[in-house]
């Protein structure tokens, strides 16, 4: 497969292509779900079009904690349909969607009563286990262990041992979350999808239905270009709404409530300085609201999360300085040396769309709502999706488009059943053999092994191509940042072909350096800004507005204490 290259002219050409003949589907909303249907959708033979208001998986979809898991708390809910679905995704993620964006990641259950507890919880994870043996092909992930208190010092030196009289050692898995909706939209692309980020969808096409009768079937919708201030129309068979926590514009459209209310639950993480930290797994313990969890992230550490019921921005959800002092608190709860603001290098929310069901009232706690979705044909012609969970998106997709194919008027041909199972995302391909050569690849491309294996994490087999811009321009072969490994040629290759669009893309969703560095990449911002304007045709003007326009916002900025 070769993988689609998402450049500024590509996306003028996908949306010329959009208004000039009418698909079978459009998708609005460039999530992890939005994506993931379109590339279901092109796979069965459709013809498909996947629109985003901002950037590919700019709101929920980068937010998230970076899990691929079951939700070993969910067996708690008697949840077992879920937890084991999203199992058996995990394990095609692992084994052949995405094996270089996802990854084994040891946890630690800690106990703090002896007798009953060791039993019970032991008996859940043995549960999540055999779910996970059930539902998967593949190789199977280390089963758990329990772990006594001198094991649990050696494995976790760093958490408190008056707090703790032993643990379940037991495996899940990373996701990269923010590349790996990326990877979605390039293997769609690829696969004839036509994409295009930065154009917001105003309003739904109708046409009356035959007979005169009804409200007339969804045909398209009205769009516009934020780029250009150009509006735009696309036709299209079915309309698909994957659009998370921004579900009720849909029903403003429609002038009625939403099929499937949606209350966002807004997540918060912090970024913790690696040295704060002495773990050799990743910790989740209880806490009164919510779970906590301490994951490793790259050199650094990921503390969280929340789960509260908000109304915060939905573009652009903020922390508060109340839940960073949360996190630290409930994290100090088992750490030997105690957190401090000072250890935290950036700060990141998000907001889960949960979906409120029938017997659930809109005030529910968010920790009670299920992370079930609910598929819904609104009007004909329009198909919604809401609710799940990332780690179950490609079966949110495939109900999806089962739903659009029986909604279609006059599909452009036959319509297969869903292969997303057996389709590996751009970067895949490959993978297993491109690792084990890796030293290889750093003794012909001149960077370090740790350089090249942070690259191979991140970009899969897709890594030649950001090598092939080292070798012919060598300059690009440096960090970009002095406390960060991404390199400057990956800046420039998230405009040419990763379809960045704005400076914001690049720093925040891209790479992670604004919320992996203490300045928030704020001090490479400028540098940042000018290798990508030849790209993109901005001048002096243009760059100085995407500066000001980045350094404005409050990606990973720390809230000062209360």
């Amino acid at each position: 497969m070769t993988a689609y290259r998402m450049g500024p002219s590509d996306r003028v050409e996908s949306l010329l292509q959009m208004e000039a003949e009418p698909l079978d589907v459009l998708v609005i909303g460039g999530g992890v779900v939005g994506a993931g249907a379109a590339l279901d959708a092109t796979t069965r033979g459709l013809t498909v079009g996947l629109l985003e208001k901002r950037d590919w998986a700019a709101g929920t979809s980068s937010r998230s904690s970076r899990l691929a898991h079951g939700g070993l708390r969910y067996l708690e809910h008697l949840e077992f349909g879920l937890v084991r679905e999203a199992l058996a995704e995990r394990g095609r993620l692992l084994d052949s969607i995405a094996p270089h964006l996802v990854k084994p990641l040891p946890f630690l259950l800690p106990l703090t009563r002896r007798g009953w507890e060791r039993p019970y919880i032991g008996a859940g994870v043995a549960l999540y286990d055999t779910l996970s043996r059930i539902s998967r092909k593949g190789t199977a992930l280390n089963g758990h262990q329990h772990l006594s208190r001198k094991s649990v010092a050696r494995l976790a030196p760093g958490l408190d041992p008056d707090k703790y009289v032993g643990a379940i050692g037991y495996h899940d898995a990373q996701i990269d979350d923010a590349r790996h909706t990326l990877a979605l939209v390039r293997t769609a692309a690829s696969r004839g999808a036509l994409v295009a980020s930065q154009v917001e969808v105003v309003g739904l096409l109708r046409e009356p239905v035959e007979g005169g009768e009804g409200e007339g079937r969804v045909v398209g919708v009205r769009a516009v270009d934020r780029e250009t201030g150009r509006e735009l129309t696309v036709r299209a068979s079915t309309v698909l709404a994957a659009t998370g926590v921004w579900s009720e514009q849909i029903a403003s459209w429609l002038d009625r409530p939403a099929p499937a209310p949606v209350q966002p639950s807004l997540g918060v993480h912090l970024v913790v300085d690696g040295s704060a930290v002495e773990l050799y797994a990743a910790l989740i313990a209880r806490t009164a609201a919510s779970v906590l969890f301490v994951l490793p992230w790259g050199k650094q550490w990921l503390i969280g999360t929340t789960d509260t019921p908000s109304d915060v921005d939905r573009d652009e959800p903020q922390a508060s300085a109340a839940d960073v002092d949360y996190l630290l608190g409930e994290a100090n709860k088992w750490l030997l040396r105690p957190l401090t603001r000072a250890d935290v290098v950036g700060v990141y929310a998000g907001l889960r769309p949960l979906v409120v069901g029938d017997t659930q009232e809109e005030s529910a706690e968010t920790t009670k709502l299920s992370r079930e979705h609910v598929v819904a044909r609104p009007a004909p012609g329009l198909v919604t999706i809401a609710g799940g969970k990332y780690t179950t998106y490609r079966v949110m997709a495939v109900d999806a488009i089962d739903a659009v194919v029986d909604e279609l008027a006059s599909p452009s041909g036959p319509v297969g059943p869903s292969r997303t199972e057996h389709v590996p995302l751009a970067g895949a391909l490959g993978f297993a053999e491109a690792w084990n050569g890796r030293e290889a690849l750093a003794a012909s491309s001149g960077l370090s092994l740790e350089a090249v294996e942070h690259l191979l994490r991140r970009h899969g087999v897709l890594t030649r191509e950001v090598l092939a811009m080292v070798a012919e321009r060598p300059e690009l072969g440096v960090p970009i940042h002095p406390d960060a490994e991404y390199l400057v040629a990956e800046i420039v290759h998230a405009a040419t072909h990763e379809g960045a669009r704005h400076l914001e893309d690049v720093l925040v969703r891209r790479t992670r350096l604004a919320l992996e560095t203490r300045d928030g990449a704020r001090s490479v911002a400028r540098a940042a800004a000018e290798w990508i304007a030849p790209v993109l045709g901005w001048s002096q003007v243009d760059v100085a507005a995407e500066v000001a326009r980045f350094e404005a916002g409050q990606f990973g900025v720390v809230p000062p204490p209360a």
